[in-house]
């Protein structure tokens, strides 16, 4: 048994890291479009609210298949799921690469959203299956910490190979990595059994607890739609996620314009947030995270400290509309994403948390469905507001109120992190269909 348990925990942080390496190649097809603005500028000629149309491209059918794909998800798996959507998104990648015109590429960005909706809802799923409760939290920080430095090494990686290159490479490049990912994937990931679920991956202590969980009857979606937790995970992931895409889509636009800066130095200075965000994320919401719990100290009160600070942190992006030279651009952005992708991975060890495996999915979606709302408000709204203002105060201030909100609710209606009360939740929808 000794070396049964082993051998599973060298496995699931292979899993952990294979989860990684998939966020990291994902968010490559993401940044590219940031990094080419001023190309598709001149290849197309659209102006900044069509670029920000063409940003949130992407966010709308990623939106629309996010309450699909946790259906899904818990009824045929992470494996098959994650498959076929690696499949497709390094096609819409290809199909991006080729576009003769701007409906054409706006299709593209369409079916990379579809192809890439359940990349996070099936990583969630993947770590509650595969990682016991005091581990989860670095297992989610290393691909959600890969998001973050997928941008700090993507946008100077990707801005040098366009402009060296030009656009339709450096998109034919991400579609490369991703046909190489999905080999990857295919080779290494597998679904654990019950049987490992139980004996192996688990500790003995949470044996009993885990179990339950892995043969907890799926609560129904329309059920958690309703349930006051999930409602406040998914209002509080969707402020995060605001900022997350308004810097994502429009960070070395931003800097280049606001700091009349050259398009290569803010490749360069944009990948400096990023790089502190994926040290926050990945040591903060990852590491000391899980070294606290396993210390002893209440796990509730470690994860809520977490996300409440640094969700707050995340108000000074508002230090960067005032900002007249790099540093003082940089250090509040830094401070607000850095503070926020600590809390990330609290947010998406959540699902796995407060309910069962059979409805891990499920929440995921909710919550990623909120996110992906966030996405497409992001970069339209900022697009319109710098156009109609010609400056970020706005875009960052609007950014800043949401945040507000997303604190608000983690306090007030997330409240203490525990597992949803199963036989309630069940028993309710029971009595909502008898009606």
């Amino acid at each position: 048994m000794k070396t049964e348990n082993s051998n599973a925990a060298s496995y699931r942080w292979t899993v952990g890291v294979l989860l990684g390496v998939g966020v990291l190649v994902n968010y490559f097809d993401r940044v590219n479009l940031s990094v080419s603005h001023d190309a598709l500028v001149q290849t197309f000629g659209i102006t900044p609210s069509v670029f920000g149309q063409l940003s949130a491209a992407y966010s709308w059918t990623y939106a629309a298949c996010q309450l699909p794909t946790g259906v899904v998800l818990d009824a045929f798996g992470v494996r098959k799921v994650s498959l076929y959507s690696i499949a497709i998104w390094g096609i819409a990648s290809i199909a991006a690469a080729f576009a003769p015109g701007v409906l054409l590429f706006f299709a593209a960005r369409l079916l990379l959203g579809i192809g890439e909706a359940p990349t996070f809802p099936a990583n969630a799923k993947a770590v509650g299956a595969w990682f016991p409760q005091h581990e989860r939290s670095l297992a989610t920080a290393i691909f959600d910490s890969a998001a973050k430095l997928a941008n700090g090494i993507g946008v100077p990686l990707l801005g040098l190979l366009l402009l060296r290159v030009g656009w339709r490479m450096s998109f034919g490049f991400t579609a490369a990595l991703s046909f190489a990912y999905l080999g990857l994937f295919a080779l290494l990931y597998r679904e654990p059994d019950r049987f490992t679920m139980r004996n192996v991956i688990h500790p003995t202590s949470e044996t009993t607890e885990d179990a339950a969980a892995i043969l907890a009857p799926p609560i129904p979606l329309a059920r958690l739609l309703r349930e006051r937790k999930v409602i406040g995970l998914a209002i509080g992931a969707g402020a995060y996620n605001y900022v997350f895409y308004l810097l994502l889509t429009w960070l070395p636009t931003y800097l280049a314009e606001t700091l009349h800066i050259s398009l290569r130095q803010s490749f360069l200075f944009t990948s400096m947030p990023w790089l502190v965000a994926t040290a926050c994320g990945f040591f903060i919401g990852g590491v000391l995270v899980d070294f606290l719990i396993r210390r002893g100290k209440d796990a509730s009160t470690v994860r809520r400290s977490v996300l409440l600070i640094g969700t707050t942190c995340g108000l000074g992006l508002v230090g960067a509309a005032f900002a007249h030279d790099v540093v003082s651009a940089l250090v509040p952005i830094s401070i607000a994403i850095g503070g926020l992708s600590a809390a990330s991975p609290i947010c998406w060890s959540l699902p796995s948390l407060l309910v069962p495996n059979t409805s891990t999915g499920k929440v995921g979606g909710i919550m990623n469905f909120s996110n992906q709302l966030s996405a497409i408000a992001a970069p339209i709204l900022t697009g319109y507001t710098v156009q109609a203002t010609h400056n970020f105060t706005w875009a960052f201030g609007i950014a800043a109120a949401y945040l507000v909100i997303g604190v608000l609710s983690y306090a007030f209606l997330l409240g203490r992190i525990q597992p949803i009360d199963v036989r309630r939740a069940l028993e309710t929808s029971a009595s909502m269909h008898s009606i």
